[in-house]
């Protein structure tokens, strides 16, 4: 990679903190294009709470986040998905008695999601087999195979997992954050 390509991650001196603790002192951290990493250490030690920083769901006291090299200012889970980073939690966000391509789309604006046409109005009726088309075409593209028409509570833990993945990857994600490894 040349000096020139900016990194698609990039945290500078990110501090966090909360009443009577320092979770975050001046992190950095920076992240490659095709790169995956795992951050290790000790409960309490602060891996999560960096991570929450990057997904919005925290705004940390200090420091600077840099996504393909731009600034960016991450407030909320809304705007880090709209940078195209999602989180997969180590609890998942699934409804257990709809189906997997159910889940998939559920809250789109636009079920049939294509990346950078937002704002689209939603359809009257929906297609399910044009919404199954294009999720087994991300699912081929990634190897994440799962029964589209299982239900949630049918699925294995890893199953699950990875049908939080296929969401988020659906929905044009480029940037995943796993709370804890996936499972297969």
């Amino acid at each position: 990679m040349s000096d020139s390509t900016p990194f698609a991650v990039e945290m500078r001196e990110i501090t966090k903190r909360f009443p009577g603790v320092l979770a975050n002192d001046c992190i950095d951290l920076t992240i490659q294009k095709g790169e995956i990493h795992a951050l290790l250490g000790e409960n309490g030690a602060g891996k999560s709470t960096l991570m929450n920083v990057l997904a919005g769901l925290y705004l940390p006291e200090q420091g600077s986040v840099y996504i393909h090299g731009l600034p960016v200012h991450i407030d909320s889970p809304r705007t880090a998905f709209d940078l195209g980073i999602a989180m997969v939690h180590q609890h998942f966000k699934l409804v257990m008695n709809q189906t997997v391509a159910e889940n998939i789309i559920l809250g789109l604006d636009d079920p049939y999601f294509a990346p950078l046409k937002r704002g689209r109005f939603r359809p009257l009726r929906l297609d399910m087999q044009r919404v199954q088309r294009r999720i087994v075409e991300v699912s081929e593209q990634y190897d994440l195979f799962v029964d589209l028409d299982a239900f949630i509570w049918q699925l294995s833990v890893g199953e699950q997992q990875r049908v939080e993945i296929l969401k988020a990857l659906y929905r044009g994600a480029n940037i995943l954050i796993f709370d804890e490894p996936p499972r297969s």
